[in-house]
């Protein structure tokens, strides 16, 4: 993901902000303490994920998902998936692993949430087939869908059918300089029970909102290439040991790279810090060939 990516990420300060007010009293709401962990790359693509797979892997789905739990499913962004294809990749899969599938960008770039209703009843359909393996569908906007348009968000969010798990992604940084927008856009998604993403990316400090909006947390994060990659890791552990010590439901955490060669050597990091922090027993991935260099 070259989202946020900058020449020089030595220069930029990745200290996590403070918890927004709100963000602990949405946690309070769940009282079944934590229940799911979901932990992944973005893609399994063996072009992108340098060494991770063993020499004469024929299916890589079907071997990333004996490494994870999870995928962020950004293949249904560019093409509307059929309910064929979802059983497919549901029946590759074995019991627990979950999808993340990204709203096809029909909805989101073309149209712009505008005319928007058999896209969405087509996209929805589709993934929920996946039936107990689908975790939660996202929506990325575009990064000039502003504020202006905050109308058409409002009836995407009041009419997106309630049984498919929804979060979004606001990228326009209007959304978050304007205070009274971000508590608007805020009680909207808590209103209607919609995930607020929170993105970690070198260049766009400000989508680190840190406002959640139900109790789960769905964290995009991209590292940098940077040696800094892990400490910034370690840092998001430490914060998601207050949130699951205040209520955390459910934890998404999908971790990206500007050049994506070593996504799951952080993702090991992340994993084998959380199992020795919080008792878990998460599979660690490994890379089947001599570990390529974050840097």
């Amino acid at each position: 993901m070259k989202f946020g990516q900058v020449d020089d990420p030595s220069g930029i300060d990745f200290t996590l902000p403070k918890d927004h007010p709100q963000t602990k009293e949405i946690l309070k709401q769940n009282k079944k303490g934590l229940q799911d962990i979901s932990i992944g790359c973005a893609k399994w693509n063996k072009t992108d994920l340098k060494g991770f797979y063993p020499r004469g892997t024929k299916d890589e789905l079907t071997y990333y998902a004996t490494q994870f739990n999870a995928i962020e499913l950004n293949a249904t962004f560019y093409g509307m998936p059929t309910a064929e294809q979802v059983q497919t990749w549901k029946e590759k899969t074995p019991k627990g692993f979950k999808f993340f599938p990204k709203i096809t960008n029909t909805v989101s770039h073309f149209r712009r949430l505008l005319n928007v209703t058999d896209a969405v009843t087509h996209f929805a359909s589709a993934v929920l087939n996946f039936d107990e393996k689908l975790g939660m569908v996202f929506l990325q906007l575009h990064d000039n869908f502003k504020p202006k348009d905050y109308d058409r968000l409002e009836a995407f969010v009041k009419h997106w059918p309630q049984e498919v798990p929804l979060a979004i992604e606001l990228r326009n940084t209007e959304w978050f300089t304007d205070e009274a927008i971000l508590d608007k856009t805020c009680q909207l998604f808590e209103d209607y029970h919609i995930t607020n993403i929170i993105v970690d990316t070198a260049g766009r400090r400000d989508m680190l909102h840190m406002r959640l909006t139900t109790p789960n947390a769905f964290i995009r994060y991209v590292g940098a290439n940077a040696e800094s990659d892990y400490q910034r890791l370690d840092d998001w552990l430490a914060r998601l040991s207050t949130w699951k010590k205040e209520g955390l439901e459910n934890l998404y955490f999908f971790v990206h790279q500007n050049i994506e060669k070593a996504s799951p050597l952080l993702s090991a990091h992340l994993i084998k810090s959380m199992n020795d922090a919080w008792g878990t027993d998460i599979h660690i991935p490994v890379m089947a060939t001599d570990q390529p260099s974050l840097f």
